[in-house]
């Protein structure tokens, strides 16, 4: 063996862990998502034999897939740009000096480290149609005249459900564009002071751009977040019966354990098509803002 060759052998001991807990967590469960997408299953999920590409056409040829992938367009593009906006705000505020800013920075982080469970439930009895806050405080207001069926009317199910995911999103995203305002020099700042330029030029022509590194990274897993966000949509849309505010990730959810076909198979399917969708959409935006450029 050529020495060569030593140091890369030498390696492998201090990455095996790690090369272990890949195939475990990440390679592992794709194979078994692969195969039961090409698998039939018994109601009880025994299964019965290949299937082919027969769960993929089943997919597709579900009555209630075009509101599905509707629902899941406007969650994830909602979510993201709100959450973004806010954050953008929220990350400039933050990066200021001014009296407790330490204690508002903790506060920030305090609904990102709640279980999501926990938010969706809380949310829940917010916007309760009864004995919700959220209603009691519209009507003190003179607002409304009566209660809003916020997780009930389909004008509202889904606005509802995209501020919950704003709420839950806003902390990490806001701590990720605070690092990327840290990092940019503060002789940038002064430099653009001494040309002239005024605080909305500065942050237009000066901020933004030196921004685009932490805004691709936000944006990146804001999109793959949302595609996979289970506990919220699940939690303040459990009681709706069908398909008509869920998005592929319920859906996939429904196929496997509330239809009247338990079908196992189809789902993974299902799950197999929420991958190859959050592939093209990150895709899509990295061409979008030219991402190369966005690391120089």
């Amino acid at each position: 063996m050529s020495r060569r060759h030593v140091p890369a052998l030498a390696a492998f001991p201090w990455l095996g862990a790690g090369l272990l807990l890949i195939g475990g967590v990440v390679l592992y469960p794709v194979y078994e998502l692969v195969r039961a997408s090409l698998s039939r299953y018994s109601i009880t999920g025994l299964r019965l034999g290949d299937a082919g590409i027969d769960n993929y056409l089943r997919v597709l040829k579900q009555p209630a897939l075009g509101s599905v992938l509707a629902n899941t367009a406007i969650w994830v593009f909602g979510v993201t740009a709100l959450t973004v906006a806010i954050s953008l705000a929220l990350a400039q505020f933050l990066a200021k000096e001014f009296p407790g800013r330490r204690v508002v920075r903790w506060s920030v982080i305090v609904p990102w480290a709640a279980s999501l469970v926990i938010t969706g439930r809380l949310f829940t009895l917010i916007y309760d149609y009864y004995h919700g806050i959220l209603n009691r405080l519209l009507m003190d207001l003179h607002l409304t005249s009566r209660p809003i069926d916020f997780l009930g009317d389909d004008r509202w199910t889904v606005p509802s459900m995209i501020a919950v995911g704003v709420f839950a999103s806003v902390p990490f995203s806001t701590y990720v564009l605070l690092a990327g305002l840290n990092g940019i020099p503060g002789d940038v700042f002064e430099a653009a002071r001494i040309d002239g330029a005024g605080a909305w030029t500065t942050y237009r022509a000066v901020t933004l751009p030196l921004l685009r590194p932490a805004l691709v990274v936000t944006v990146v897993l804001n999109i793959i977040y949302l595609f996979n966000s289970f506990p919220i949509i699940w939690t303040l849309n459990e009681r709706n019966p069908g398909f008509t505010h869920d998005t592929t990730i319920t859906f996939m959810y429904k196929l496997a354990f509330k239809s009247a076909e338990h079908d196992v198979g189809q789902a993974a399917a299902g799950g197999i098509f929420n991958v190859l969708l959050i592939l093209v959409a990150v895709v899509a935006y990295l061409r979008a803002v030219k991402w190369q450029e966005a690391g120089t």
